[in-house]
């Protein structure tokens, strides 16, 4: 198991274990992590399981590419370290990676 920790938008620190092989959004949405709707249960098409990845952690994570990118034209407030949970898959190099949930998705 990987562990993540999510920072909500009121700042409380959830940390998970996490399945490797999944997404992320998977995992929080498993846990009940508020702030990870995933209307599209992780196709991504919808924007609604944003994250932003900390910036320790964006070189090993990656960028968005493709239809990531795309999608989070749709999503408030991105930064350079926005990434789309559904697409980033958990894996043991990941272990204690911290997400933070923007403010206005709940």
């Amino acid at each position: 198991m990987t562990q993540i920790v999510f920072i909500t938008s009121d700042s409380r620190r959830i940390e998970i274990d996490a399945q490797d092989g999944l997404s992320v959004m998977e995992c929080a949405r498993r846990a009940n992590v508020p702030g990870i709707v995933a209307e599209c249960g992780g196709a991504c098409s919808c924007a609604t399981c944003h994250v932003y990845i900390d910036a320790p952690w964006s070189g090993i994570v990656g960028e968005a590419a493709g239809m990531e990118r795309d999608m989070l034209e749709f999503a408030e407030s991105v930064r350079e370290t926005s990434r789309l949970s559904c697409q980033v898959k958990v894996a043991p190099d990941l272990d204690g990676l911290t997400v933070h949930l923007p403010d206005g998705q709940a």
